[in-house]
């Protein structure tokens, strides 16, 4: 079985009228060697007709219907949709999102009209056998989440989440400064009459919220986090029903949040949900959303990608946005989405556009016999870092970067070697 992956599709305008680019046609071969291929589409589709929420993902990104057809020239036949954007534009962008797709023959995963809709697998029928995807996303504002349908209600429109439990080591010297502190600044007082009042689960005896943050009692400082067992249960159930119809099963989750100080670091609880995702049957899982590399491990003989980067990165191609957009930055709608970008990025000398790391990223190429990983190649692309606007954000082959260079150093830590031949990176799996 053949399969191969990219990250986010941050997409905002159509390819070429040829449907070609330099360096376009290698990328999209190495795409279609696989019968699985995947990506993620960073953003709503629609035609501007959806309410925009009054947060986003970072931006409020639309991607117009005309251009699913450059996604669909690359050779992607599976897609996520699952990510912080996914509500940009409301429960109406969700509703759209699903139809435009749909419309347009794209197999999507990750949201829908329930909560049951978008955490259920979806299924591709290939060459080489069946294969099913289930799509989730822990990086979401609290209203994005789906909702499930019960004899009493109707579902609500968003995405598979994946909630995260988050708690902060103190020592008990911190400890007692922490509660000097709320008691001076009544932090914790609405939460402490509601928490008496029912509304809020009672605290075990060595745990202090401050605020909205868990802080449990420890012999040193630190932080742990894990994944919520109701939604980690729901995505195992989703790989136990795909078990008795496809022949492989590969997950997605969409996730920023990160462990320490360095956004190459996959938060712990990324590594347990991958993990038991495996455990529970999973042939692959394949990570994306924080706009760059991260590394990759082989676990129980299955690949994990903990991130694939941006295959496509177009953040300040955006045509329109909400007021609230501008407000953010002192400016409002009369002015243009060249003063709103140029303001974010301090006159476009921060952000995404002006990292190189950014525009780095790979296409795996992987192989599975029996369900065991037999064979797994790289492909480093980069996407036109410090083009003009007009002209960066498409992936190319790119061997002389050291991206592979940089990957099989961050693997190293997960156990994973990485050799590299004529450009192409070569995961060294155990016989």
């Amino acid at each position: 079985m053949k399969f191969t992956a990219a990250g986010d599709l941050l997409i905002q305008r159509s390819l070429p009228v040829d449907g070609h680019y330099d360096g376009f046609a290698r990328v999209r071969d190495f795409i279609c060697q696989g019968d699985f291929r995947f990506a993620n589409i960073e953003g709503t589709v629609h035609q501007y007709e959806c309410p925009p929420s009054e947060e986003s993902g970072g931006s409020w990104l639309c991607i117009t219907p005309d251009i699913l057809d450059s996604i669909k020239a690359f050779g992607f036949n599976m897609y996520a949709l699952a990510n912080n954007h996914s509500l940009d534009y409301s429960f109406e962008g969700v509703a759209k999102s699903l139809e435009y797709t749909r419309r347009a023959g794209l197999k999507t995963a990750g949201t829908g009209m329930t909560l049951s809709e978008a955490s259920e697998p979806v299924y591709l029928d290939t060459r080489s056998g069946r294969m099913a995807l289930i799509a989730a996303t822990s990086t979401f504002k609290r209203y994005a989440m789906a909702g499930a349908q019960s004899a009493q209600m109707m579902g609500r429109p968003g995405v598979n989440g994946i909630r995260i439990q988050e708690t902060f080591l103190v020592t008990p010297e911190e400890m007692d400064a922490l509660k000097r502190i709320a008691e001076g600044t009544a932090i914790n007082a609405y939460r402490d009459i509601i928490r008496k009042e029912g509304y809020l689960p009672q605290l075990a005896a060595d745990t202090f919220e401050f605020g909205t943050l868990m802080f449990k009692m420890s012999d040193k400082t630190g932080r742990q986090s894990s994944v919520n067992e109701q939604d980690m249960k729901r995505v195992e159930k989703a790989i136990f029903d795909a078990r008795l119809q496809a022949d492989a099963i590969v997950v997605s989750l969409h996730a920023h949040e990160i462990s320490g100080t360095s956004k190459e670091t996959p938060d712990y609880f990324i590594q347990e949900f991958a993990r038991r995702s495996i455990d529970a049957g999973a042939h692959a899982v394949v990570g994306h959303g924080p706009h760059l590399l991260r590394p990759i491990e082989i676990y129980k003989g299955r690949p994990i990608f903990y991130s694939l980067g941006d295959f496509i990165l177009q953040n300040e191609n955006i045509l329109r946005g909400p007021e609230q957009f501008f407000t953010t930055y002192g400016l409002t709608s009369r002015d243009t989405m060249h003063d709103l970008f140029a303001t974010r990025s301090a006159q476009f000398t921060r952000g995404l556009q002006t990292e190189p790391k950014m525009f780095e990223a790979l296409i795996p190429y992987w192989e599975m016999n029996q369900g065991k990983l037999t064979r797994l190649l790289l492909m480093p692309v980069e996407l036109g870092f410090g083009q003009p606007r007009s002209r960066n954000g498409w992936p190319r082959f790119e061997p002389h970067k050291g991206i592979l260079q940089r990957v099989a150093a961050m693997s190293e830590a997960f156990g994973t070697r990485i050799e590299i031949r004529d450009g192409i990176g070569e995961v060294v799996l155990d016989q």
